[in-house]
């Protein structure tokens, strides 16, 4: 199977120029996590809900800031004719839940952990990388020997 088949089409994306406010607004009103900033259609870096809350939050930005110097990077991105397994990998790999999916130098798509245990209907690999990529981020004492 390839990653194009259960990929999100049209991810919700902004320019880099567009201000935290309205970035926040899209993933309000589109009910998504995360938004693909681009640069004349290329996919540039990421932002999620959390990257949004925290820049707010806890570094004082204003509402006003452009998103892009808070978008993460470099940006980690798929294409849309690969492997499922290879995409999974690749997202095991960096450390990521969300795979940008490009069809040659433009934003095609978007796949999640989510995503993959819901469109392919195996839940033993989603949960075997939902597994690989939060023990790849946490730190390892979250994961030791309990009890005994």
């Amino acid at each position: 199977m390839q990653i194009g088949e259960v990929m999100t089409r049209d991810p919700v994306s902004a320019p880099g120029h567009a201000t935290l406010a309205a970035v926040a607004g899209l993933m309000r009103d589109r009910n998504v996590g995360s938004v693909v900033i681009v640069d004349d259609g290329r996919p540039v870096a990421l932002i999620t809900d959390r990257d949004v809350a925290l820049v707010l939050g806890a570094d004082g930005a204003n509402r006003s800031d452009e998103v892009g110097p808070h978008a993460n990077r470099p940006l980690v991105t798929g294409e849309a004719g690969m492997d499922l397994e290879e995409a999974a990998a690749l997202m095991v790999q960096h450390r990521i839940r969300r795979l940008p999916i490009t069809d040659g130098d433009r934003l095609a798509g978007i796949v999640t952990l989510d995503d993959l245990a819901v469109r392919t209907g195996d839940a033993s690999l989603a949960q075997q990388m939902t597994s690989d990529v939060t023990r790849a981020v946490v730190p390892g004492f979250f994961f030791h020997q309990r009890g005994g």
